[in-house]
């Protein structure tokens, strides 16, 4: 099987690129050689390489920074994902693609599933929510997964910074009134994989199974709740004063939901992977750190 990979230098492309080597040939790609800013260079591309699924995890991830550029969240998040899955049709190709929980307003009070109506409130959810529904559009053997609170041990995450800020201040404020489940990429790495190979074909591979899937690591928390954890996991609680804090005290440019959690049902019964619950991905993540 031929794996066209995008984002390979992101959070979650970083782990796929690994983990997805045990099923066939990966071309894994960064912005360098495939860029979704510039969807119309994308089709040349991909007719050339003739992969047999695409796994895009390229995207515009800067919740803020997108209510300052909108028109580029859009292109990447939103419309290149409709003219991949465009061009995967062209070829016979199918495609996973990643999505969000801020496609939904926060407004309910138990777990989102798959079904639930969406109502962005910023321009990263809004851009993410177009790029569903140009896979969708295109009418190819997909599956979109949406995801939560994304982490890692690579790039730009609220881990890395939690953890650089509790070395470099007496005090953090954090917001204690946002609820939903950070997701380790490795976690959704690997999930990815899973779904992949019981997919796969002698021809490639043949989702019977197209459509949308939650797919976050198990439990609840806020952002607080989840920075302590991460102190007390790293040996640095005591090197600083953690202050919950309700959203109003710590207003950004992207207003967030106030409860994103999602279900995974569909993807338990449908592919029957459990996802970890988060404080044990958060611990065998920092374990994984120590291992290098």
């Amino acid at each position: 099987m031929r794996i066209l990979l995008t984002g390979k230098n992101g959070q979650v492309g970083g782990e796929l690129a690994r983990s997805l080597s045990t099923l066939g040939t990966v071309i894994a790609m960064g912005r360098d050689q495939l860029d979704l800013a510039k969807p119309e260079t994308l089709g040349s591309v991909i007719k050339k390489l003739q992969p047999d699924i695409i796994v895009n995890a390229a995207a515009y991830t800067a919740v803020d920074k997108a209510e300052s550029e909108p028109d580029l969240a859009m292109t990447v998040n939103g419309v290149a994902p409709g003219v991949i899955a465009q061009e995967a049709k062209s070829i016979g190709a199918g495609m996973i693609h990643y999505s969000t929980d801020y496609v939904f307003d926060g407004n309910s009070s138990s777990p989102y599933n798959e079904e639930d109506s969406t109502s962005p409130l910023n321009v990263y959810g809004k851009s993410k929510l177009e790029g569903e529904k140009g896979v969708i559009q295109a009418g190819i053997p997909h599956i979109i997964l949406r995801t939560s609170g994304v982490y890692g041990l690579r790039g730009n995450n609220f881990l890395l910074t939690m953890q650089k800020l509790a070395k470099t201040r007496n005090q953090i404020k954090v917001v204690d009134d946002q609820i939903g489940s950070p997701t380790w990429s490795r976690t959704i790495a690997e999930a990815t994989t899973r779904i992949l190979k019981q997919s796969q074909t002698k021809k490639g591979v043949d989702f019977l199974h197209s459509g949308i899937f939650n797919m976050s690591c198990g439990g609840k928390t806020s952002w607080f709740g989840f920075a302590k954890k991460i102190l007390e996991l790293s040996d640095l609680i005591n090197d600083t004063e953690l202050i919950p804090i309700p959203t109003i005290e710590y207003p950004t440019p992207a207003v967030r939901p106030k409860y994103s959690l999602l279900s995974n049902k569909k993807l338990e019964q449908v592919f029957h992977h459990e996802m970890p619950h988060w404080q044990d991905a958060l611990q065998e993540c920092l374990n994984s750190a120590t291992n290098v």
